[in-house]
């Protein structure tokens, strides 16, 4: 039996999909919204989380790194994620999260139970129509903690909000907010931010 904990903030969603996932004998099947998904990981201990990449709390950062916490005594569950190829920023987030499994949101639901299976047994599982989100993710001039800020910034967080948010100090904010403006060719922050959903980094 494969434990699968379902992470989506869509209610209606999640509750529709965990069903359907019942209905395959060899599933054991949670969910959670990304609210309450850390803890659910420490109590179900699944083997593969499904976790779907928009989140609804955090300024629409997934947490992924809560999902498969390192260094705590146990296994980790390996990660597969729901995604779409217009939204490179969220699957160069899975990548480096150490994700497994990508399944395109826009396919088959039998594509999830297919990619749940082959992630369970440690195999990496992509679908083919995310491979123009694996581009734009690769060609993306913006670091991780840059992408962060943006996504706060994109939010309508103001400096003080990021650099509490981010636990860092606001100078440091802005020196961010100063590269990426530099990075994507953007006159100022609005700017920046406009060029960076028009791309889907954010």
């Amino acid at each position: 039996m494969i434990r699968v904990l379902l992470v989506h903030d869509g209610c209606l969603v999640r509750s529709v999909l965990a069903e359907w996932l019942r209905g395959e004998p060899d599933l054991g099947v949670y969910d959670a919204p990304w609210r309450s998904a850390p803890g659910r990981v420490r109590s179900v201990r699944p083997d593969v989380c499904a976790a779907d990449l928009e989140c609804a709390e955090a300024y629409g950062l997934p947490p992924l790194g809560e999902l498969c916490p390192r260094g705590t005594g146990s296994t980790p569950p390996r990660l597969l994620v729901l995604a779409t190829a217009d939204r490179p920023g969220l699957l160069r987030r899975a990548i480096e999260a150490g994700a497994l499994g990508y399944v395109d949101k826009k396919g088959s639901p039998d594509r999830l139970v297919r990619g749940i299976r082959r992630v369970a047994q440690g195999e990496r599982f992509v679908d083919d129509s995310l491979g123009f989100g694996f581009v734009k993710a690769a060609e993306m001039p913006l670091t991780r903690r840059e992408l962060s800020v943006l996504s706060l910034a994109a939010e309508g967080a103001s400096v003080a909000e990021i650099a509490g948010s981010l636990h860092l100090s606001h100078g440091t904010v802005r020196n961010y907010m100063a590269a990426i403006t530099r990075k994507t060719g953007a006159r100022n922050r609005i700017d920046a931010i406009r060029i960076s959903q028009g791309e889907g980094w954010v």
